[in-house]
């Protein structure tokens, strides 16, 4: 049983679990403010978030393909419902996200998870990046228009979070000054923000219930845009946070697993009363700094934000907020890449465009997708400039200019067919022309399209043509797509 737990990488050992444990706590305690704020986004009732959470967390422990990394309700994932909710109810959110976690699985299904591997290092770390401005813009609305006091706490609880671990890393650090400042704030009544401050905390246990909506095509048609939109947005999060936690931890995951176990956490939050989710790259990274590594951080933070809100509400209404600022500029100091400051100045002007541009644009538009597009695209189109600029065209003559020879190297493609084709012209007329392609690959129909363009101009001009070395692979594409000479026999092209 135990060489069961520890394959499934539940725990290693009794300091792992212990680990797990308080680091799961560290966490439910830094759900709360986080899951009310996102309902509010959504403008719905603060149990619709936190219920989420709750059901995501310990889900996702069971069914995720991430150990240690934490999945509740998100902003990124609450910003898309806003006028779902406002024009046809919660119970439509209800509906939506059950539709978008079966959208999940079907696309762990499909291995759309593959996809990640078009997404490069430094779209990666402008998507860290972004997400740490976020998160510390996020928590300036508790550093405004507020007493001393505040300001007092936070820097004590940082103090306690970045010199504590010199004493001890048996307990987080951040636990620690999440307690003490509790503790202050409560025994010296404080005037400050508490999270009860931010929204009436639910009693009791949330409910199983099916969404009450008509089950009709017309409510598909409602709920389908917004739940493909929600899929995409929170598979996108949750495999790059996956990726990341993969960084730091040196340990690999199964995004296959990830994206079906998204899916279903999501379909039973749902039915619980709750928003979609998907995973949180700051909570992760608490988890991950306060030792957590198994899945056992993850259930705990569920479970424990279960009990947190159904037995000790009171008391957790009155956490001061500024104990958890501190924790999430901790966050985001540790969430930033540092040292791609200092790359912007050692890596290629392009990959530094690239990790810019996704910063600028997560920050300014608040859309995680919309920065990763943008940098995906952008490494997209540098790539096929750096590609298409491997390519060359070597032009010899014999038998005094009667017969002349190309060697052609490189990949021919949509984005270099019109150098390719401009090598061919403004050349001296020749009897004989031989092309040798035995050093260059043929990828796209533009490519067959350029060869076709040039094996015609020069025969018009009276010259035989003759190709040879193509391989396989590029015979068969102009064999299938040529305009002329449709054959390799026909065309005199001898594949090697």
């Amino acid at each position: 049983m135990k060489d069961l737990l520890t394959r499934s990488r539940w725990f290693n050992d009794a300091v792992g679990a212990r680990r797990d444990i308080l680091a799961g706590i560290v966490v439910a305690l830094a759900l709360i403010p986080e899951a009310i704020g996102f309902s509010i986004i959504a403008g719905v009732d603060p149990r619709v978030g936190l219920y989420a959470s709750v059901a995501i967390a310990i889900v996702i422990a069971f069914t995720g393909g991430r150990p240690g990394m934490i999945s509740a309700a998100t902003a990124a994932v609450a910003v898309l419902v806003v006028p779902l909710v406002r024009e046809h109810g919660v119970a439509y959110l209800f509906a939506a996200t059950i539709l978008m976690g079966l959208i999940q699985i079907v696309a762990g299904l499909l291995r759309l998870d593959l996809l990640m591997q078009f997404v490069s290092r430094s779209v990666i770390t402008g998507f860290v990046n972004a997400l740490a401005i976020l998160i510390f813009m996020a928590q300036l609305p508790q550093l405004t228009h507020v007493g001393w006091q505040t300001y007092a706490m936070v820097a004590a609880g940082l103090a306690i979070i970045y010199l504590f671990p010199r004493l001890t890393k048996a307990i987080p650090s951040p636990l620690v000054a999440i307690l003490l400042l509790s503790a202050l704030s409560i025994g010296l009544d404080l005037p400050v923000n508490t999270v009860g401050d931010m929204g009436r905390l639910p009693e009791g246990l949330p409910s199983l219930a099916f969404p009450d909506v008509p089950m009709t095509w017309e409510t598909l048609r409602i709920i389908l845009p917004y739940s493909v939109t929600m899929a995409a947005v929170g598979l996108l999060e949750s495999l790059l946070t996956a990726q990341i936690v993969d960084d730091m931890t040196e340990t690999d995951s199964d995004k296959k697993r990830e994206c079906a176990g998204q899916g279903s956490a999501n379909i039973v939050a749902a039915l619980f009363g709750g928003m979609g989710g998907c995973a949180m790259i700051g909570q992760s990274v608490i988890n991950v700094t306060s030792g957590g590594r198994g899945r056992l951080s993850t259930f705990t933070a569920g479970a424990f934000l279960l009990f947190l809100l159904a037995v000790l509400g009171p008391w957790v209404g009155r956490i001061p907020m500024p104990a958890l600022v501190a924790v999430m500029i901790m966050v985001s100091i540790g969430t930033f890449s540092w040292n791609s400051i200092a790359n912007l100045r050692r890596h290629p002007p392009t990959s530094s465009v690239v990790m810019v541009t996704t910063v600028v644009v997560v920050v300014a538009t608040h859309d995680l997708s919309l920065g990763v597009l943008s940098g995906v695209l952008l490494s997209g189109i540098f790539f096929a400039g750096k590609v298409q600029r491997m390519f060359s065209v070597e032009r010899d003559v014999f038998d005094e200019g009667r017969v002349a020879n190309y060697r052609v190297s490189g990949e021919i493609f949509f984005a270099s067919v019109d150098r390719f084709t401009r090598a061919f012209t403004g050349d001296e007329p020749a009897e004989r022309i031989r092309i040798d392609v035995s050093a260059a690959h043929f990828w796209d129909i533009s490519a067959v399209a350029a060869l076709d363009k040039i094996v015609a101009r020069l025969r018009r001009g009276g010259a035989e043509v003759e190709i040879e070395g193509y391989n396989k692979a590029s015979a068969d594409l102009v064999d299938r797509f040529a305009l002329h000479d449709k054959t390799g026999v026909e065309m005199g092209i001898v594949p090697h």
